[in-house]
């Protein structure tokens, strides 16, 4: 029987479309997979991706810092110098750096996002949701993408900056360029670079504020690690977007595709709305896993790294796949059936070891508190179309648009 070859452009539209039939495919014919065309590994299943989590000393964050690759995929040569820029920009992010430095600047962040702490912001949370839904309400239908997905965690995370409720709208504008960082047009970076060095205007200030008169915002806690002398002013300034940025992205495609998960999936709908309040938690935990808002995560070989039986060489490029290890027959039954009651749910949509993410806990209650104010508002919510677009990104799964009703 003659093997099939299979395609290594991860850009196409059919997988970005449909991200499960081809890792699950390489999951299950090549778990180790030398991708030719972007000169990378791409690893997809579940044991695999937790033991590269558990052994962080093999794999480098130090991607933008160590990699003098180019962009992939490619980019117009004019575009370099801008692709220079984004390099330095997000080298400074505490997210690039290794251990030790990783550990003492997380630090100086983990008080500020630890569950209590996050839990204390529920409240804000559920007005915030019931805003933007009243708003709504009254049309009869809405984009939930733009005009649910989009606007909650940027209200979230500019009053955890400590903006002004009048600039909230610029502080989205930037966030919107912000997340060009993974997507695939050859045009990416120069909205990307006007995002990055917007951040840098408007936080600067705040910044010089906060060192002086500190708040109990996060612009504050950072200033203070510049204080202690763990940050440099530079990596004050980028990790504010990066809390921007991160804090967002994640929680749209959590919302985005969550909601589209119920909605194609009427009988899982129709069980959470006899419940909303006790089926939120593991509700959330099934969105996160069986259509996570994190498609892949990128690291570098620390070392030569041998998994089963192939050679991963020193600085070679590495991607694990959420996507595909969220649905390893392995791990999990019936993996691509959609489950709000399932349990245990080990997915790895928050990623894992010592670079889990921080923002998880705040992810997931507003992943929580929105389905349950969709499901207890809008019990008769359905969609407008069934051709959804996304955007062509290797590093997130995000959905173009998301129209809804709910007359």
């Amino acid at each position: 029987m003659a093997t099939v070859v299979m395609h290594d452009d991860m850009f196409t539209d059919d997988v970005i479309a449909d991200p499960y039939t081809y890792y699950g495919r390489l999951r299950e014919e090549d778990p180790v997979h030398w991708n030719e065309k972007y000169e990378l590994w791409v690893i997809t299943r579940h044991a695999d991706v937790v033991w590269m989590t558990r052994h962080h000393e093999l794999f480098s964050n130090v991607v933008f810092r160590n990699d003098p690759r180019p962009a992939y995929p490619a980019i117009p040569a004019s575009d370099e110098p801008l692709y220079d820029y984004v390099r330095q920009y997000q080298a400074d992010q505490f997210i690039q750096f290794d251990r030790p430095e990783h550990l003492e600047m997380r630090k100086v962040v983990h008080s500020y996002f630890t569950p209590r702490a996050m839990e204390a912001w529920r409240g804000f949370v559920k007005n915030a949701i019931t805003e933007l839904l009243d708003a709504a309400e009254d049309r009869g239908h809405m984009d939930a993408m733009k005009d649910f997905a989009t606007p909650l965690p940027v209200l979230v995370i500019a009053q955890m900056m400590g903006v002004p409720k009048e600039e909230r709208p610029y502080v989205r504008h930037l966030a919107e360029k912000l997340l060009y960082i993974a997507r695939g047009e050859p045009e990416r970076m120069q909205p990307l670079v006007e995002g990055m060095q917007g951040m840098i205007e408007y936080v600067a200030p705040l910044v010089n504020e906060r060192i002086e008169k500190p708040g109990d915002d996060f612009i504050s806690v950072l200033a203070q690690g510049e204080k202690k002398g763990v940050f440099t002013r530079h990596q004050v300034l980028v990790n504010t977007s990066l809390l921007l940025l991160a804090g967002h992205e994640t929680t749209l495609n959590l919302l985005c595709n969550g909601t589209l998960a119920f909605m194609r999936h009427p009988e899982q709908w129709a069980l959470f709305k006899t419940d909303p309040e006790g089926l939120a938690k593991r509700a959330t935990e099934e969105c996160l896993r069986y259509d996570a808002p994190v498609k892949s995560i990128q690291r570098l070989a620390a070392q030569d790294v041998e998994m089963r039986g192939k050679t991963l060489r020193k600085d070679d490029r590495i991607r694990w796949f959420i996507t595909s290890a969220n649905r390893d027959p392995e791990v999990f039954a019936n993996p691509d059936t959609f489950d709000i009651t399932r349990d245990p749910n080990p997915h790895v949509g928050f990623g894992n070891g010592v670079h889990h993410c921080l923002g998880a806990t705040l992810a997931r209650l507003e992943g929580q508190e929105a389905f349950k104010a969709l499901a207890q508002r809008f019990p008769n919510l359905h969609l407008e179309t069934e051709t959804f677009e996304y955007q062509p990104s290797i590093a997130l799964r995000s959905l173009k648009s998301l129209p809804v009703a709910f007359n």
